[in-house]
């Protein structure tokens, strides 16, 4: 007998990003059902960092508490944190004092056991242990067939999510075609045990030969990454074995290299994917499922993070009747963009760790720069994903429009706040700065029930009179050109309907 399961929305893929998605929308009120195949959290040691602007859009939203705190500043001072470019020391990442720290550093399986915790606490239905066999794409809604513990399982919605990694069903099914790079290199993974009396100091090691990344972790483990630039392995999909890993080490190190108990053993590449589009009718693509590159700087886990945090609400607003007549078409023109330059930069940072001499001018190029500070400006907000603007909605928009908010103080009638305090509840927030708005509260009267509204004191970093906040953090419009009303129709459509306004009440603060 096949069982039957009605949600609005389907995600395929129970990792941290697919649980994520189900935080933003079961929070929204959006019935939400996720099919997992593994019954439990993986322990894999997999993506341990979260950079600036992932970090700042996740804890707008609430999803880190507990893990990060947000700092305190006058509005001028930064942070930073140490981090490297294709294995060159001496990059810094940056972000405002008032946001938390710039790189968080959390393992991945501790990331998809919060955000699955958040999940269900919001009303998601997590259906671990159901493999997904079909996906079909019908006029009105689609269905994901599962294979479960207890049978067969139908799950109907409006709408599907494939958050199920770079092998994505959903994405070969729904017949998604993807811009691919070829492997070129090879590279291998795994924790291990080095025999008595053996040695390899923590840290970047490069040879003539390649990479060895060597990390100590609790227990007396060595956690091994390699790199091999002379071409990718002819049999990549086979498992890999103790002695390959043991005689890669030893051949890039140039000596033999003892080691045992292996946990944890991988082989990965340089092949990079980026499916040429997002959406194929009501089906979506995010993280892995949408975009693959090299493991270089802790990049993959923030990328697809974002993707959620940028698809989530837009995706609840329009289950919800508030979304503009194009709103989810903007996920695909905003991410499938800044998945290519994540593409791009692993590209390049991987072009650098080739060893060969010809290559060492460039690298000693690089390392200075890096050591001098402010030239690694670029590259740091790169990596971070601070540069990020998005598209403006025409050529005479305010510079502000698609810009980060940043985190800064605000008194408000009801007393002090921060744009993080005030983005919580995932609703837009339409700031106005002191006593006189140009009417624009009168111009957005007909979402007042959608929109929370905040008048506050003028704050000198924010030269503009008003400011249309999206939930992520980004702005949808500032003052300077027209009023607010028409971002607000283009992005939450004609308004919400006189009877629904006393259900989302919204507030002056």
């Amino acid at each position: 007998m096949v069982r039957g399961i009605q949600a609005q929305v389907v995600i395929s893929g129970g990792g941290p990003v697919g649980m994520l998605l189900a935080c933003e929308l079961a929070g929204q009120g959006v019935r939400t059902v996720v099919v997992e195949s593994a019954t439990e959290v993986c322990r894999r040691p997999k993506a341990t960092t979260l950079h600036a602007r992932t970090v700042q859009c996740l804890v707008r939203r609430g999803h880190l508490a507990g893990l990060v705190t947000a700092g305190e500043s006058d509005g001028t001072a930064w942070t930073s944190s140490a981090f490297h470019f294709a294995g060159i020391p001496g990059l810094a990442i940056s972000a405002p004092a008032a946001e938390p720290e710039p790189i968080l550093k959390c393992s991945q399986e501790e990331l998809e056991r919060h955000f699955e915790q958040r999940a269900r606490a919001v009303g998601a239905r997590i259906l671990r242990g159901h493999r997904v066999i079909g996906v079909r794409q019908g006029p009105s809604g689609v269905t994901v067939m599962a294979q479960g513990p207890r049978g067969r399982v139908n799950c109907t919605g409006a709408y599907l999510v494939g958050a199920d990694g770079a092998r994505s069903l959903v994405r070969e099914q729904a017949g998604f075609a993807s811009r691919t790079y070829p492997a070129t290199i090879s590279a291998m993974a795994g924790d291990v045990r080095f025999e008595e009396g053996e040695v390899l100091e923590a840290g970047w090691h490069r040879t003539p030969r390649g990479w060895i990344v060597v990390k100590n972790v609790p227990g007396g483990v060595v956690r091994l990454r390699t790199l091999n630039c002379e071409g990718a392995h002819q049999e990549r999909h086979l498992p890999l074995t103790l002695e390959e890993l043991r005689r890669e080490v030893s051949w890039i190190a140039g000596r033999d290299i003892a080691m045992r108990d292996p946990r944890w053993l991988s082989r990965f590449s340089d092949f990079s994917r980026v499916a040429g589009s997002y959406r194929k009718g009501r089906i979506f693509l995010v993280g892995d499922a949408a975009h693959v590159h090299f493991p270089i700087g802790g990049q993959g886990l923030s990328t697809g993070l974002l993707d959620a945090v940028n698809l989530g609400w837009k995706l609840a607003f329009t289950v919800r009747g508030t979304a503009g007549v194009g709103l989810l078409d903007t996920y695909d023109q905003e991410r499938r963009p800044a998945a290519q330059r994540v593409v791009d930069n692993t590209r390049a940072q991987l072009a650098l760790m080739r060893p060969g001499p010809e290559l060492d001018p460039l690298r000693a190029l690089f390392g200075e720069l890096l050591a001098r500070g402010g030239e690694s400006g670029v590259l740091a907000s790169m990596v971070s994903a601070q540069d990020t603007v998005l598209p403006t909605r025409g050529v005479d928009s305010p510079p502000w429009e698609g810009r980060f908010l940043p985190n800064v103080d605000l008194v408000t009638r009801q007393g002090r706040t921060d744009v993080i305090g005030l983005l919580g509840e995932g609703r837009p927030l339409l700031l106005l700065f002191g006593e006189q708005d140009g009417g624009y509260e009168q111009q957005a009267r007909g979402w007042d029930g959608l929109l929370r509204v905040v008048r506050a004191e003028p704050v000198p970093q924010l030269p503009c009179d008003a400011m249309l906040v999206r939930p992520d953090g980004y702005i949808a419009w500032a003052s300077g050109g027209d009023g607010p009303a028409a971002a607000l129709k283009a992005y939450f459509g004609e308004g919400v309907r006189a009877e629904a306004r006393g259900v989302l009440a919204g507030a002056v603060s």
